[in-house]
């Protein structure tokens, strides 16, 4: 019996709009680079940013400024894991990290996930900073 492989692509548009040199259409990212970009997006909007979807976002920016503290990072972390939980149904989350770099005012996020169909964990890693 032949194993039957998932032969599906994911694909993004690349927000850079660069041209494809043969084509002159706008590029695109597939699979592990589409996804990271939209990992990114998800977690560096905040909600009430995105005209017409005033529900995609994650409130982590709202703890940037906390104390940072074993709580608020399980708190950051449990954010994370439910915005891409329920904005992102191409991966699986297996971990998420939160380190706090107060040298530089900054967040390291370290996401680890699959991608639906397949066995090869892949990491995000993230800094997100404080503004102010």
């Amino acid at each position: 019996m032949a194993i039957k492989r998932n032969t599906k692509t994911f694909s993004d548009l690349n927000l850079m709009f660069t041209a494809s040199p043969s084509t002159g259409d706008i590029t695109k990212k597939t699979d592990e680079e589409a996804i990271k970009t939209s990992l990114r997006n998800l977690i560096s909007t905040k909600n009430y940013e995105r005209p017409f979807h005033p529900e995609i976002g994650c409130q982590i920016f709202s703890l940037l400024f906390e104390n940072f503290s074993s709580v608020t990072s399980q708190v950051m972390r449990k954010t994370i894991q439910d915005v891409v939980n329920k904005f992102e149904p191409r991966v699986d989350i297996l971990d998420v990290e939160v380190f706090e770099t107060s040298d530089e005012n900054s967040l390291n996020v370290t996401l680890t996930f699959k991608i639906i169909n397949t066995e090869r964990p892949v990491t995000f890693n993230t800094t997100l900073q404080r503004v102010r």
